[in-house]
């Protein structure tokens, strides 16, 4: 399930965010601090062009879902997305993989098709090259990868792959004629 985050997620948020496994796939991979934390809460939680969600799993928070970039005015509704879980939590509990497709088909289905959601055309997203399971994962939801970039961020040189999802082209339920 997927519910709007709320200030008493942020402490949560900021310790799953900052978790290793997280930062090494993060574009910005440096730990988060309390005070850069809340600072991104206090612009993010009413920015029309944002939504942040977290990703619950039997009634326990697991992750968290971000859409950002949201352009829902123009001849496309578009918007871009990430998201990162509770990894100790997951890898602990031998649950990873679980959490990882159900969070990816909530929040495609909330992207797309969700009342509540954005029902967006096109969803966007970025990925390190080197991420070879999120880049299987999303080929697999059927996202296409564009034309790779350098970029320096946190004084290291890394190569992002852009993704992009149609709302034509992405897996839908057996049975769903949409």
């Amino acid at each position: 399930m997927l519910r709007p985050a709320d200030d008493a997620d942020v402490d949560a948020m900021r310790s799953w965010r900052n978790q290793a496994v997280n930062r090494e796939v993060s574009i910005n991979h440096h730990e988060i601090t309390a005070e850069e934390h809340r600072a991104w809460w206090s612009r993010v939680q009413d920015d029309p062009t944002r939504r942040v969600l977290v990703f619950e799993h039997d009634g326990r928070p697991l992750g968290v879902v971000s859409f950002f970039d949201l352009d829902l005015d123009g001849p496309e509704r578009t918007g871009a997305w990430g998201f990162y879980l509770d990894s100790d939590t997951t890898s602990a509990e031998g649950t990873t993989m679980m959490a990882w497709m159900q969070v990816m088909k909530e929040a495609t289905h909330y992207a797309f098709d969700d009342e509540d959601g954005p029902r967006l055309d096109v969803l966007n997203g970025e990925v390190l090259e080197g991420n070879d399971a999120v880049r299987a994962m999303n080929r697999r939801f059927r996202f296409e990868e564009g034309e790779p970039e350098q970029r320096e961020v946190d004084g290291r040189s890394i190569t992002v792959h852009p993704i992009s999802l149609r709302r034509e082209n992405r897996r839908q339920k057996r049975g769903s004629s949409r």
